[in-house]
């Protein structure tokens, strides 16, 4: 049976594509059986993992709308993970869904088909509460939080928390925060030093103990269509990206 989380922050360009493509290359680097899933209609993950997001025959779009089955839709990246790829068109899906039956449950219910497949379903949700969001969240076991270590990210991140809360009391039970991932960190700042340090305060166990430091290949890769754990694995990028999936395996030994 495979975990399912979602990679989700209401606020923008907190690295949450980032997150979503170097993770799933990392834990395919360690052995797991990794399904990437592109909810945002921009489809960046879908070009991080060095897929062509202009020549999708069948995409998350159709998978949502029962016109196609993930087994159908899914693409193969040259990282060693399997990607349910996206474009523009998913952007109507946001309509097209409103009239349909269990529209929330959509994505959980097309997942099911292909549980066994998998060790790990990672899914890269827009930056925003939308009904794709929603279907995420619905689908998902947990949810893995990217956050910059700065005064902004932590007001945005109590309304994620109570979002999150809503959907565990009325839509999927079973959803609940995996932990806060420290992204693009600079130790030099203090004020990265002190958010860190309230962040370990408030929520404990629940901040991954990987922090990801804010790194030029990691910005670079994505412009090569691979993600930077392929791009340069030697770079400190990379190596704690690989370290957060050694880490991700551990947690889900104990949930």
């Amino acid at each position: 049976m495979s975990k399912i989380f979602c990679v989700a922050n209401q606020k923008g360009g907190v690295g949450k594509t980032t997150t979503t493509v170097n993770l799933s290359a990392g834990l395919a680097k360690l052995g797991q059986r990794v399904l990437l899933v592109d909810l945002d209609p921009q489809g960046n993950a879908t070009m991080g993992a060095g897929i062509n997001k202009a020549g999708l025959t069948a995409s998350t779009y159709e998978v949502l709308l029962g016109s196609a089955d993930v087994a159908t839709a899914r693409q193969r990246s040259e990282a060693g993970f399997d990607v349910l790829p996206s474009n523009r068109e998913l952007a109507g899906a946001e309509v097209e869904m409103v009239e349909l039956e269990n529209r929330e449950r959509r994505l959980k219910d097309a997942l099911d088909a292909v549980d066994k497949e998998y060790d790990f379903v990672l899914i890269d949700c827009p930056p925003a509460l939308s009904m794709l969001t929603l279907n995420g969240l619905c689908s998902a076991h947990g949810v893995i939080i990217p956050m910059q270590c700065e005064y902004y990210a932590l007001e945005g991140l109590s309304d994620l928390v109570n979002t999150i809360k809503k959907v565990h009391a009325n839509l999927n039970h079973d959803l609940k925060i995996i932990g806060l991932l420290r992204v693009m960190f600079d130790p030099r700042m203090t004020l990265s030093q002190q958010v860190s340090a309230q962040l370990e305060q408030h929520f404990g166990d629940k901040v991954f103990k990987t922090i990801i430091p804010r790194n030029v290949r990691l910005a670079e890769a994505p412009s090569y269509g691979v993600p930077g754990v392929t791009f340069d694995p030697s770079s400190k990028g990379a190596q704690a990206y690989i370290a957060f999936g050694a880490e991700m395996v551990e947690r889900i030994k104990t949930m």
